[in-house]
């Protein structure tokens, strides 16, 4: 197992999944507060870095591409505070970063993880009841129902029709953008069949975003609503949490031989080095690689 500790939160690898803890460092934004302890399965992997800097440098988790809702409707756009696949480290500590990379990354050659998109959710998005209020409304989600309740800044246009109410089956899209410069955000959630939107300011199933602290939260409600809708690729989702996945290889790493059924299986894991030798002979993978992903073949034994 491996495990950094700092100010900006704890990560754990195990060799199945990284869990991610907040830390109570004032730089962590409210968003990863909020959204608590994330566990992302190897599976849901894409890579893996480590930044290092003169005072501090940062551990970063690249998802594969639709893996996470959150990282879905936010599109890149959430600010870095708010980012729970990203870790201040410290100086110092620039060993103990370098040494969970490789653990990782050794994981992710061994288990052949596709880096390529997903056309399922593999990590089941912010724990619902959920409500948020922030800019000109709060929305509430309890996992089929969404509400919206307006408050004294809301244009008489979008208030005068009360509030509103719809399940996630009557909906086609929920989308979440934040303020840029004088530009504000919104939440908003599109019906089935419904004509098109008015501006933010006025459309009765949007909430405005006025770029204040709580503004960032109104991605969660996005990402809590996107996981229980049919996936952008396609694949139609539940509520529940992803059930696991087959292994697909890497285009570069495939052979024709199968992988291991098991980690206890010694004569597959015998087999699984002779594969890595072939590899690395055949010029496929380098010195490097060949020796990182033996010790990883050898520490199952």
């Amino acid at each position: 197992m491996a495990e950094i500790i700092q100010k900006d939160g704890t990560w754990t690898f195990d060799g199945d999944a990284v869990r991610i803890v907040p830390g109570r460092d004032k730089g962590v934004g409210l968003l990863r507060q909020t959204l608590g302890e994330v566990v992302v399965p190897l599976r849901a992997l894409a890579g893996i870095s480590h930044e290092p800097g003169r005072k501090a440098g940062r551990l970063r988790l690249r998802l594969r591409d639709g893996a996470d809702p959150l990282l879905q409707v936010t599109g890149g756009r959430l600010p870095e505070s708010s980012d729970p696949y990203r870790l201040t480290v410290d100086a110092d500590r620039t060993g103990v970063a370098e040494y969970f990379v490789d653990e990782v990354r050794n994981a992710l050659l061994l288990d052949q993880v596709d880096p390529g998109p997903a056309d399922v959710y593999l990590l089941p998005g912010p724990a619902v009841p959920i409500s948020v209020a922030a800019g000109d409304g709060t929305v509430a989600f309890d996992g089929d129902r969404v509400a919206l309740d307006w408050n004294w800044t809301t244009e008489e246009a979008k208030s005068s029709g009360g509030p509103r109410e719809f399940r996630v089956a009557d909906l086609r899209a929920v989308e979440w953008s934040p303020s840029k410069g004088l530009e504000n955000g919104w939440i908003r959630f599109t019906l089935a069949g419904a004509p098109a939107a008015p501006a933010p300011k006025y459309d009765p199933h949007t909430v405005e975003l006025f770029g204040f602290k709580k503004d960032p939260l109104m991605a969660l409600v996005a990402a809590a609503v996107a996981v229980r809708m049919p996936h952008p690729r396609g694949v139609a989702v539940s509520a529940e949490p992803a059930p696991a996945l087959s292994k697909a290889p890497v285009p570069e790493l495939a052979a024709s031989a199968p992988e291991p059924t098991a980690p206890e299986d010694h004569d597959a894991l015998l087999r699984r080095l002779r594969e890595l030798g072939d590899l690395h002979q055949g010029g496929i993978l380098t010195a490097e690689e060949f020796a990182a992903a033996k010790q990883a073949v050898l520490r199952r034994f």
